[in-house]
This record gives structure tokens, sequence and C-alpha cells, in this order.
């Protein structure tokens, strides 16, 4: 628990001293935001900062800082200081950089960020890339929350339908009508059972594993993993690190920003409150996994599965157990309300995304119609094939991690070719850029998901392709200069 207290500590220290740091570097000021300037009523809506921060956060959460914490406290200690690092110099830092860039731009989407900075073909790569991932996103989270459903009441077929009928409402409506309302409640739902069971590791104090036991895999001695930590835990834990995913979402809420001032609460803070969230689910999975003496799983009823019990059944069994009916309830909403809030802002922001690559307004019903009517047939078809292969959902997921990883990577980059420009010190942005694309390049080097090669001979490749890119920066910021 030493571990999990300086982790702590230092998630919130990062906000109020390296995200005044960051901060800085912008300058924010008091300028007309999109909000105010092109307020049409349906996306570019004012709200109440607290209102914005809520919805950022449950936009950029879903289940990720859960399900991503669980599967990679499996490596052990490690974890702790990716969560830390990531969210505080990476993930916060890429949210708010990205969120600024789009309000700075007429509130944008990212393709149209992409495009300004690294050209027109890069812009169109990013179109595809960010449209896929996203329509990925919203036909996930129609069937795996729908599966859930069905054991409490119903069948799958209708909570299918029952939800991507909310997705279509969603997606069409003012972002006040539907969003606006009901995902403050989801947001605070998902924060107080963090912090329930942040009360409940304090309470309990159990005898965890921490960093000074050493930081190498744990899980391939207990679990017989057999990933590597590097790039595997970079790519496990995403969400409560850094996500390519929240790109996507901050200009959905840069929208709606009154105030440049409002940047630093509204998206460096809601990745530093996700860096938490995952912090204490990763705590309280060493507790399932590893706690001495007596593992978790081995007290708790109901753990048939032991070391391998899934991400979804740890926070069932464990919000149950140390929460009663009111974690179950909490439970609930986490597995299922969760990345249901995310399939429907993926479904809102592809929209956006087309839309402004079109140039077409979005006041008119009829014009979003013209968009959402191809984007919802294309996720129907791809929902089809996922419920017709027993194995589509693990599939789909696996590579998810991925593409929403290298997502983070064109953003970084993205944001250090404009810092590059503003003559900004963009050290800042350069140094994550760098490490995530090392891990992205390598784990399609090593992983079996994809090539699987050798270990030396994919790391190395892993080392030539990251290299590459740096040549490729340095001598563009060159070309730049003269």
């Amino acid at each position: 628990m030493i571990t999990f207290s300086i982790s702590l500590v230092a998630l919130v220290l990062g906000y109020f001293l390296y995200g005044r740091v960051v901060e800085r570097i912008v300058s924010p000021d008091n300028r007309i935001t999109p909000a105010v300037g092109k307020a049409d009523g349906m996306d570019y809506v004012v709200l109440p900062e607290w209102k914005v921060f809520m919805i950022q956060f449950l936009n950029i959460a879903g289940t990720g800082p859960i399900f991503g914490a669980i599967m990679g406290a499996k490596f052990g200690p490690s974890a702790y200081l990716w969560i830390v690092l990531g969210c505080i110099f990476a993930g916060a830092v890429h949210d708010y950089l990205s969120g600024m860039l789009s309000m700075r731009n007429g509130g944008v989407g990212l393709p149209e960020i992409v495009g300004k900075y690294l050209g027109i073909n890069a812009k169109r790569v990013m179109l595809v890339f960010s449209v896929l991932l996203l329509i990925l996103v919203g036909s996930v989270f129609v069937y795996s929350p729908a599966e859930i459903l069905k054991t409490m009441w119903g069948t799958s077929a209708f909570w299918v339908i029952a939800i991507f009928l909310y997705y279509v409402l969603a997606t069409l409506l003012p972002v006040d009508k539907i969003i606006g309302r009901i995902y403050p409640l989801f947001a605070f739902s998902l924060l107080f059972m963090a912090l329930a069971l942040m009360v409940c590791l304090f309470i309990k104090m159990p005898n965890l594993p921490e960093l000074w036991d050493g930081i190498g895999n744990m899980g391939a001695e207990k679990l017989g993993m057999t990933d590597n930590i590097f790039p595997c835990l970079f790519i496990t834990v995403a969400c409560g690190a850094v996500s390519g995913f929240h790109a996507t979402q901050s200009p959905l809420m840069a929208r709606c920003v009154v105030n440049e001032h409002q940047g630093r609460p509204i998206f460096y803070g809601a990745m530093i409150t996700e860096g938490i969230v995952a912090l204490i689910w990763a705590t309280v999975s060493m507790y399932f996994f590893y706690n001495d003496p007596v593992p978790g799983y081995s007290t708790l009823a109901g753990v048939e599965e032991g070391l391998h019990t899934s991400a979804p059944a740890v926070v069932n069994i464990i919000c149950n157990d140390w929460l009663g009916i009111v974690g179950g309830i909490l439970a609930l909403l986490g597995v299922v309300a969760a990345p249901i809030t995310s399939g429907d802002t993926a479904f809102r922001g592809a929209r956006l995304i087309i839309a402004d690559f079109l140039g077409l307004e979005q006041k008119k019903m009829s014009r979003r119609l013209l968009i959402c009517i191809p984007l919802f047939l294309v996720s129907l078809a791809f929902l089809l094939w996922q419920i017709e292969n027993p194995d589509g959902f693990n599939v789909v997921w696996q590579y998810f991690g991925w593409a929403n990883q290298t997502l983070a990577v064109i953003t970084l980059w993205t944001i250090t070719v404009w810092m590059a420009k503003e003559g900004k010190p963009y050290i800042a942005v350069l140094i994550p850029a760098v490490f995530m694309t090392a891990v992205c390049s390598t784990f399609v080097f090593v992983s079996k998901q994809a090539l699987g090669l050798e270990g030396y001979v994919g790391y190395a490749m892993g080392c030539a392709v990251t290299l590459m890119v740096m040549v490729w920066f340095f001598s563009w910021k060159i070309r730049y200069k003269g």
C-alpha cells in the first residue's frame, strides 16, 4: 500500500505542478471559443464547466481504466509506474493539447488538425483510421453490454436493438439533450465506486507487492504469462495512462467550453482523474491476484477461475463483496453503462469528423442523417459479423488496443510539429511521442497477435522504425527552420 499511496499523491501533484507547466506552454487567453463563436444549439453549445468535465471524464473513461488496469496489474508493480508517469507526462498532455488545438482551430476533429500540421495525405489516412476506430468502438460497445444485460432480463437481440436505438438518438440529438443530462450521473457513479474502493483498501491495508519488490513481469512466474512487459504493458493499460481514443473525444467538449482557461481542469484534469481510477483498480487487482500470504481470489466467494479470473468478473466479485448491494449496482453501471456511454460518443465523434471533412454543417437534421445513415449501416454490418463469430469480440479487442495507441502516436507527433512551428518547448511532447512510437512499432513485430518475430529481431526492427521517425522529424525541423 506504500507504493499505491505514493502514486496517488504523485498523480495529484502532477495535475497541480506539471499540468501548470504545460498550461503555461499553451498560454490560454480570453479569445472567443468555438462554443460561443460558432454556437448552433446542436454540437457547439456552452455548458457549465463542471458538466463539461464530467462528460469529458466519462467520454474518455468508459471501462478502459477499469479493465485495462486489472489486466495490466497482472504484470505486477510495474503497472504503477506506467499509470503514474504515463498519465502525467503523456496521457494528460495528449488530452489537454489535443483539446486546446481543436479549440483554437474552430472545434474541428482530429483528422483536420493532423491535416493542418502533417499534410493532406496524413489527413486522409487519419480520416479513415479514426472513423474506422470509432465505428469499431461503437459496435463493440453494443454487443458486450447486451450480453451482460440479457443475464438479468430479455435476450441479446432485444438489448442490441435497444442500445443501438439509444446510439442513434445520442448521435443525432443536440449534445445537451441526452449526453449533457445523463453523463454527469454515470460519471459520478464511476467516481463514487472508485473512491469507495479506495476507502476499503485503506481500511483493509492488504499486503501488496511494492516497487522495491521488483518491476519485472510478476505474471510470468505466477500466472504463466508469456507477454513481455515492453511493449505489452503499455498497450494493455491505455485509458489509464495514454489513449489515442481520447483525441477523438476532446474535440466534442472543445465545442462546449466557454473559456480557454477551463482547458486544464477539463482536459488535463479529466485524464488525471482517470489515472486515479486506474490506479485504484490496479491496486484492487494486486490484492485479488498477489496479496500476501493469501491472494484475494482465494478468500472471496464465487471465484472459480482463481488467477485467471476475467476483468469483468473481478469487477463484479470485488464490488459485491466489498460494497454490498450498492457495489452490485455500481458494478453494473461500470460494466454496462460505461461502455454504452463510450459507444454513443464514438458515433457522435465519427459524425463530426466526417462532417468536418465534407464541410457539411450539422444544424439541420437532414445533414446529420446524410452522414449517420451510412455510418450506422456499416456499424450494423460489423455488429452482425461479431454476433455470428463467437470469438469476434476477442479478435476485435486485440487489434483495438494497438490501433488505439497508434492513434495516440500520430496525435503526439502532430502536437510536436505544432509546438515546433510555434517555437514552443516541444520536448514535453517529443519524449512521449518517441516512447509510444517505440511501443507500437515493437508490438507489431514481437506480439503473437501480430507478426510474432523472434525477440531480438522484433526489438531491433522496432528501434529502427522509431529511429526513422525521429530522423524524419528532425530533418523536417531543419528544413522548416531553413
